[in-house]
Parts: structure tokens; sequence; C-alpha cells
């Protein structure tokens, strides 16, 4: 199950708005930086036949099968913290990460 926290399904939901389409976010995994993945976010807007779907607070998630298996548990977040913004992946299947945070393994 992948979740959001109510400040990230509001971002969420005002870039999709300003955007003018789409039926949510991906959230997805690709082999990259320093740790071996990193996540992949991205706007929906037609809905793979494999895909999961998790909802929260009125936002769809998509996840392709092979993600999920990374992600499961997941919750996504948005923060500002100083003059930084950003989503906040909070994923209980990491082990480890890069010391700049652009990558993980499980």
């Amino acid at each position: 199950m992948i979740t959001l926290t109510e400040k990230a399904a509001d971002h969420i939901r005002n870039f999709l708005a300003k955007r003018g389409k789409g039926e949510g976010i991906r959230l997805g995994v690709k082999t990259s930086g320093c740790s071996g993945m990193a996540y992949q976010l991205e706007f929906v807007d037609d809905v793979a036949p494999e895909d999961q779907v998790f909802e929260d607070f009125g936002v769809k998630i998509f996840v392709d099968p092979k993600s999920l298996v990374y992600l499961d548990g997941t919750r996504l977040d948005y923060v500002k913290e100083g003059l930084q913004e950003g989503f906040k992946f909070d994923n209980p299947n990491v082990k480890d990460e890069c010391g700049c945070g652009e990558s993980f393994h499980v």
C-alpha cells in the first residue's frame, strides 16, 4: 500500500489542476545513483492495465507491479526545510541511502 500525507495530496492536486488533465501520479523506481535505485514520479494520463491503484485524500497513486515490491508501505510527504522543498519518501523497505539522499538500496 502507498499512502500520502494531506500536504502531499494538496500539492499533487494543485499541480494536476494547473496542468488541466491527469488521472493522478505514478510512483516508481529506476536503477540509478550510488546506492542502486531512485524514486521516479510522473503524471498519469493513461492508466496501464497492470497498474496497482491507491487513493489517499482524493489523489490516485499508480504503481507498476515491479516497483511495488520496493515501494510497498511507502508514505509520500511534501516538506519545506529551509530554502528546500519537495517530496519526502518514508519507505520502510530502505536498508541504506546514499549521502546525497538521491538513491537508496533495499
